[in-house]
């Protein structure tokens, strides 16, 4: 009797594809649909049922150990692989030509075995899925090409291997870019168009050369030209990023290239929203209407379509309202006089605030911009939108997630211009508690766009009890004592309930220069503690009273969770690197759940990020439930819903998230490399043991690590050393102590 198997299960030998690759596995573990699955090399993974290939088995016991259980795999991948290559491809299409024009992988075995087992119909399914000029799999089953159309894709396969061979061709290219790239040559000067001469590759080759590198450069995992990869880096150092130093050596792209946009697929500048042109200039002259959206945005959402590709992605809504809650007509005018506080260089301004004293605390008010409120979800823009996720900052320049002409002018706050915008208005108590938030719509004016700068030296300036500076800040000198006022008492009570706050200032990070001429700076920012934490303090406040507000109406939101108990001991403002380093082994990242938990950092029971919809797509979305509820009694999405979109929105913050993290970490590594490897650099220990010590340069804002011998029996977590850096690569984040010594 066959061991195949009708239904997924513990024990159950499961095929998966991945990478455009067969892949093996066994299921150690299934509820609802989800799988966790154990690998041939030992590690585990996360499946959805519908992504396995339609033949299971065989079945062995939920027990097994995980020896036993990777020894089967072994077996069961090598016994198929084995079966695969010698079944007769041809013969099977022959015999299905004319008969079926599509049928399982059981099917096709059963032609010639009367009762075959899992592993021979996994063989026949493999053999097919290799043969995409005679089959093409249709999951569950494989459609099988007639003769004329196998003609035409053996025609197309034939072309496809000489443009191979063409570019393998192209091999000696690559070793004469490599050798370029170490300077060890000029690149010679190109040949006449069209053709090829010396080390130069015919056109069509070099074309179809960058292609390759392009994609391995984006992609060095991809599958796509990956056996076309081995054999043209025959002979090339197994370096990190190589097809990007080949692609600059060839000058296709320019020094210091930002392929991690790419890999994100993140367009950097501001032309990736013209062919949504029509769709941003209505939301442009939305803005400037200053009206209540048009009923239209509350009828129901379009049918969602596969999931699995963002830039695709729509998202589900409940059911439409049956009654608007508003009337046509011009939004209400606020009458607070708000002002936001940001870096000077900041143009998408998306919050601002006004406090007021009362008898027993504060009345904070934020004004939030709101796009969300004339947003089209599931449109072409917001799938683009939906595709970049989020703003990205960078010492080159800015990346932002929605078009400039709404993010920094038409939704973003600027002192007096009228802009449509949510506000949260939250009562806080003497000791820094708060309560339940009201939230409404308004066309909101602000009296001021500050900067950190100015609005320090006004606290300064009061804290010292001399005269304010001539500066605009000074007019809103009461805003801003009420305002800081309002954020200490709030960060001492999220202190009691156990937050953790980091003051830990970023240095600045400036570029000089273009190309390979480009030299960097990296130094202290000018320091605005007290206005940077009352604005700290209020989008936390905001955010939080807003989560409550949510939870009071049963309404499903993007939560930031981080759900770790922190030691009592570990809430308060840590200011030295050992005691930040310490702390954050115990803090997790945060991440984007729609099951609202704890943010331990945060001492919050609940956090819904929501004020900055020009900058992150989850706070437009957060907005866009609570406009919705505003104007319909009901939320726009429901909980699975939101499930669903942030699935599609996942990956593009991960990818964003990489761009931040890493792209000004090159640019401190330039800069050290550029400095030289004869500067002592003043640190603070952080970690040490046996084998390394890690060393924190707090006015550059790094991490490095050196052997522990380099290090006298005095090293430990706080002693203050002055460090020698060097073996500095930032394309390979590589960077090493080189020498240490104890200060002073």
């Amino acid at each position: 009797m066959s061991d195949c198997v009708r239904y997924p299960a513990p024990g159950c030998v499961v095929e998966y594809m991945e990478g455009n690759a067969v892949q093996i596995a066994l299921i150690t573990e299934e509820a609802g649909g989800r799988l966790r699955l154990l690998l041939p090399n030992r590690r585990e993974t996360r499946l959805n049922a519908s992504r396995l290939l339609p033949w299971l088995g065989p079945l062995h016991g939920a027990d097994l150990g995980r020896d036993e259980a990777v020894r089967l795999l072994e077996q069961h991948k090598k016994c198929r692989e084995e079966l695969a290559s010698d079944v007769p491809v041809m013969d099977v299409w022959e015999l299905a030509q004319g008969e079926v024009s599509v049928a399982p992988a059981t099917w096709f075995a059963e032609l010639f075995s009367s009762d075959p087992s899992a592993d021979q119909v996994s063989a026949y399914g493999r053999a097919l899925l290799a043969c995409k000029s005679h089959f093409r799999f249709q999951p569950p089953d494989f459609q099988v090409f007639p003769a004329d159309m196998v003609e035409k894709r053996l025609v197309e396969e034939k072309n496809r291997l000489e443009r191979e061979a063409l570019i393998a061709g192209g091999a000696a290219f690559l070793r004469m870019l490599w050798d370029v790239a170490c300077r060890k040559r000029e690149l010679p000067p190109p040949p006449a168009e069209g053709a090829g001469s010396g080390e130069w590759p015919s056109a069509d080759v070099a074309e179809s050369l960058e292609e390759v590198l392009r994609s391995r450069m984006v992609d060095p995992e991809g599958q796509e030209f990956d056996a076309l990869w081995r054999t043209l880096g025959k002979g090339l150092p197994d370096v990190p990023h190589l097809p990007l130093q080949l692609l600059v050596a060839w000058g296709k792209v320019p020094p210091h290239y930002n392929f991690w946009l790419d890999r994100a697929g993140f367009a950097s500048g501001d032309d990736w929203w013209t062919a949504h042109r029509e769709e941003v200039d209505a939301l442009v002259r939305a803005a400037d209407s200053g009206q209540m959206p048009d009923a239209a945005l509350f009828a129901p959402a379009a049918a969602t379509p596969c999931m699995c590709d963002p830039a695709a992605a729509s998202i589900p809504a409940v059911p439409p309202a049956t009654t608007l809650l508003f009337e046509p007509g011009p939004l209400p005018e606020s009458p607070l006089p708000f002002v936001s506080i940001d870096s000077a260089s900041t143009r998408d301004v998306d919050d601002a605030f006004h406090v007021q004293p009362t008898d027993d605390g504060y009345l904070l008010t934020l004004a939030l911009a709101c796009p969300a409120l004339y947003w089209h979800f599931g449109g072409a823009l917001d799938k683009a939108v939906l595709h970049r996720g989020t703003s990205i900052y960078l010492p080159e320049g800015d990346c932002h997630m929605l078009p400039e002409v709404l993010g920094t002018a038409a939704y973003s706050l600027l002192a007096g211009t009228p802009r449509p915008a949510l506000c949260v208005e939250v009562p806080v108590d003497a000791q820094g508690r708060y309560g339940s938030c009201r939230t409404y719509l308004a066309r909101v004016r602000l009296a001021a766009n500050l900067t950190y700068r100015d609005s320090q030296a006004v606290l300064d300036a009061q804290s010292e009890g001399v005269a304010l500076p001539d500066n605009p800040a000074a007019a809103h000198a009461g805003q801003l004592s009420a305002g800081l006022e309002l954020a200490r008492k709030r960060q001492d009570a999220r202190i009691e309930d156990g937050a953790v706050v980091m003051d830990r200032p970023d240095p600045v990070i400036s570029l000089e220069g273009e190309g390979a001429d480009v030299r960097v700076h990296v130094g202290p920012d000018y320091c605005a503690p007290q206005a940077q934490m009352l604005v700290a303090e209020m989008m936390i406040l905001a955010s939080a009273a807003v989560a409550h507000w949510a939870r009071e109406r049963d309404m499903a939101m993007l939560h930031r969770v981080q759900d770790v108990v922190l030691p009592r001991e570990y809430a308060g403002v840590w200011s030295t690197p050992q005691d930040m380093t310490r702390i954050m082994r115990a803090l997790t990242p945060s991440g984007l759940e729609v099951q609202a938990r704890p943010h331990a950092a945060l001492g919050l029971d609940r956090y819904t990020p929501v004020t900055s919809p020009l900058r992150r797509y989850p706070d437009l979305v957060n907005e866009a439930q609570v406009v919705h509820f505003l104007c319909t009694g009901q939320p726009r999405w429901s909980e699975d819903a939101l499930v669903s979109l942030l699935h599609a929105l996942s990956p593009a913050l991960d990818g964003a998230g990489q761009v931040q993290r890493f792209r000004p970490r090159y640019w401190k590594l330039l800069f050290f490399r550029q400095q030289g490897d004869k500067v002592w650099w003043p640190g603070v220990i952080t970690e040490e043991n046996d084998a390394f010590v890690s060393v924190s340069l707090p006015d550059q804002g790094m991490f490095v690590r050196g052997r522990r011998k380099l290090f006298d029996d005095r090293a430990h977590p706080g002693l203050q050393v002055d460090v020698r850096i060097g073996k500095v690569h930032p394309l390979y984040n590589e960077i090493m102590i080189l020498e240490a010594a104890t200060a002073g």
